[in-house]
Formats: structure tokens, C-alpha cells, sequence
């Protein structure tokens, strides 16, 4: 099951009825569509950044189809809420985007059943938003994090284990070079590498579950106590985070300050922005051994199961073209920027980190995002006052596992 990272998106615009034609004539089996230029389906999606990229896409799948694609507008705040008034007014889109099974669950009425499409055995293992045998979402592309680290300085054996990462990074401290950085930011401090205790569990999402529902603590769990034992390691051999910013945190790595960032392949590029001399890398973060990337997906495509059986067979369509066709391959990958995560796609020359992350997804070498099923809100309302107050403060393994517990706890 994959987890992917909540993004709250949104739509100022007031519900539009959807044009739905009733004719269907035409073969509707052939490529890319083959309906009659009558029929239209509609897009609705929380990703303002490729708005207008996914406008473009359209406009070109029209003139190659003669099928009409409507992008809806949005603003990018609340569209899920948005959504939801769409689908229950009975107006909603054809094809609609959800962020990771969470919000499928809660439309589990509205999502078409995927599995028996053809260009689904194109999603990278894992990488598929499912209900339970059933696959509902096509991701956009994957983005995954762990640990950059500067060639010159690190190699991989270095930060194997929790005995290899700690005497690293006391090596590091005795020679007035940072180790290992985090940022001061909500998810760069906390809400990412919090992910690594529960990913590594046989099953994340519900182990999550057990933790919301006060059935399994921190302070009784293995993976928790090595990752307590890890913070407390990471605050004693390097400077604090609390007054790292982003900027300088990337910044301090490119001139050869900080060995090693906890960051995502996103990182690239502001790094590209900076003038550096050594080979960068992406490392799994080595909680209990783990040799794995943490890779999730922040949307996938939908389609809306409420529709009539020729609109249906139009998204499929569209979503088909996209997925198989050059044109569509050449949007996902330049125009939307995405790291490809179907594995048809020829992804180009990619910058490292994104490299590292697209292999790790090709091979299956990942470890889920379960942040992204965590309590809402909780990263910065919760988890970040206890991660500041652990960095300012003498906090034992024992004592960060209890405040950890607190914290979890008073965001039920």
C-alpha cells in the first residue's frame, strides 16, 4: 500500500455543470479515444503548478482525439473540500486528483476501479493508490528523501547502521564539520524523518492506526528506540537545527560544510543554484539496517465512477493516452517536471538526486511515506513544539520516546 504526502488544494470558482454528452457513437476502443467530438470529460486537480501545462495537454489531446478535455480551475486551497461538494452536487469531474488512500477511502463511492486497465501494468511497484484489491489512482510521479550526502566526504558503508552513522558523525564533530543537517522547518525538523519508525513496520498504515488509537507507544516499540537513540546522536555531534534554515542548510552543504543533509530530491533545485565541486548522492536514512529510499507520490489521477459508461470510457482514454503516448510522456516529464512513476517513461537525463529516487522506484527498493497518513495537522501544531523543545533542551532516548508519546497523543 503506498502513502503519500497530504497537500490541501483547493477552488474559489462556484460548481460548473459538466457538459455531458449522451452520444457515444464512434468506435470508442480505438487510441486515444475515438469518441465523436461530442463527448467531453472535465479535469479537476489540487496541483496548481502544472495548471497550465495541463491546459496545454489538453488542448493537444483534442486536436489529436477530437475529444474535448475541460481543465477547472483552482486556487489551491481547500481542494479536497472542493472536490467534495463537486462530487455530492452531482457536478463533479470526470477525472479528479486525491493525494493518497486516506481521501480515496473517504470518496471510496466515487473512485472508478482501475485494475482491469491496460496502462496500470505500466506503475512502478508499490507506487499505485489502492483500496484494498483494487487499484484507484495513477500516480503523477514520485519524489522520494533520505540522506544527500557529499561524495568526497561520506561513503555509503560509512552510514550502514546506527553504530556506523554515530561514529561518522563523531568524526565529523572532531574536525569542526557538520555531520548531518536538519532544518528548522516543520517536515524538515521532524514530520520527514519521523517517517522512518513507522515505514520500516510490517504494515505503517496501521501501525499508525494502533498509535492514534493508544494501542501501541513509541516507548515499547524497537524501531522507536533506535530512532530516539539516533536524535539523541544527531543533537549531541551537530549543530542545532533550530536556526538552520533551508537556504542555509542547502547553502552549508555546497561549500563542503555539512556532510550530510536530510532532504528530498526536490533539493536539486536550489542546489543547481550553487557552485559546488563533489558528486552528490542520496542514501537511505539506516533506522534497524533499512538500505531503503522513502519514496511516496503527492497526487494520482482518479476518475469518477459515477459518471455515465461513455464519459468513464473517456477518461480511461485520456488517462490511457497520457500514460503510453510520446506526447503524453514528453508533458509528465518536461512540461509537469515530474520523476516518472510509470516505468514506460524514459525519464532523460535527470539530475542525481531525482536519478536516485526514480531507480529506487523502478527496482521496488522503497520504504512507504506513512507521514502521510499521520493525524492531521500534527507535524506542525504536535510533533514540532516537542522536536524544538528536544533540540533546547537535556532530553534523554527515554525522555524524547515520552515526549514523542505526549505529543501523538494530544493530537487525538
Amino acid at each position: 500500500m503506498t502513502f503519500q504526502k497530504k497537500l490541501v488544494g483547493g477552488l474559489v470558482l462556484a460548481p460548473l455543470m459538466l457538459a455531458l454528452a449522451a452520444c457515444s457513437g464512434g468506435d470508442d476502443s480505438s487510441e486515444g479515444g475515438g469518441e465523436s467530438s461530442e463527448q467531453k470529460i472535465t479535469i479537476f486537480q489540487s496541483k496548481v503548478e502544472i495548471s497550465d501545462q495541463l491546459a496545454a495537454l489538453a488542448e493537444e489531446y483534442t486536436e489529436e482525439t477530437g475529444v474535448e478535455v475541460e481543465v477547472l480551475g483552482t486556487t489551491g486551497d481547500d481542494y479536497f473540500q472542493q472536490l467534495q461538494i463537486r462530487l455530492n452536487s452531482e457536478q463533479g469531474p470526470s477525472i479528479f486528483s486525491l493525494q493518497n488512500v486516506t481521501e480515496a477511502e473517504r470518496l471510496e463511492s466515487y473512485v472508478y476501479d482501475l485494475s482491469s486497465e491496460e496502462y496500470i501494468e505500466h506503475i512502478a511497484p508499490d507506487m499505485e493508490l489502492a483500496l484494498g484489491e483494487k487499484i484507484v489512482g495513477v500516480p503523477y510521479g514520485v519524489e522520494g528523501f533520505g540522506m544527500i550526502y557529499n561524495k568526497d566526504l561520506v561513503s555509503p558503508e560509512d552510514v550502514a547502521d546506527y553504530e556506523s552513522f554515530v561514529s561518522t558523525l563523531e568524526e565529523f564533530n572532531a574536525e569542526g564539520i557538520n555531520g548531518f543537517s536538519l532544518a528548522q522547518d516543520a517536515y524538515f525538523l521532524i514530520g520527514h524523518i519521523s517517517n522512518y519508525p513507522f515505514s520500516v513496520q510490517e504494515d505503517p498504515y496501521g501501525f499508525v492506526e494502533q498509535m492514534n488509537a493508544g494501542e501501541v507507544t513509541a516507548a515499547e516499540t524497537p524501531e522507536f528506540q533506535e530512532f530516539a537513540d539516533f536524535m539523541v546522536a544527531i543533537k549531541e555531534n551537530t549543530p542545532t537545527p533550530l536556526s538552520m534554515t533551508y537556504d542555509q542548510q542547502i547553502g552549508d552543504f555546497a561549500a563542503g560544510q555539512t556532510a550530510m543533509i536530510h532532504q528530498g530530491n526536490w533539493a536539486s533545485g536550489i542546489l543547481s543554484e550553487f557552485e559546488y565541486d563533489f558528486e552528490i548522492g542520496m542514501l537511505p536514512f539506516p533506522l534497524m539496517g533499512n538500505d531503503k529510499l522513502a519514496v511516496g507520490v503527492g497526487n494520482n489521477w482518479a476518475i469518477n465512477s459515477q459518471k455515465d459508461e461513455a464519459e468513464v470510457q473517456a477518461a480511461n482514454d485520456f488517462l490511457n493516452w497520457m500514460s503510453t503516448s510520446e506526447t503524453g510522456h514528453r508533458y509528465i516529464v518536461e512540461e509537469f517536471g515530474f520523476v516518472p512513476a510509470l516505468t514506460n517513461i524514459d525519464a532523460g537525463e535527470l539530475d542525481p538526486l531525482s536519478q536516485a529516487v526514480l531507480d529506487a522506484t523502478n527496482d521496488g527498493e522503497t520504504i512507504p511515506w506513512a507521514q502521510s497518513v499521520y493525524p492531521a495537522n500534527i507535524v506542525p501544531n504536535d510533533l514540532t513544539p516537542f522536536a524544538q523543545a528536544f533540540f533546547s533542551e537535556d532530553m534523554t532516548a527515554e525522555e524524547f520516546l515520552q515526549g514523542f508519546d505526549e505529543a501523538w497523543q494530544g493530537a487525538q
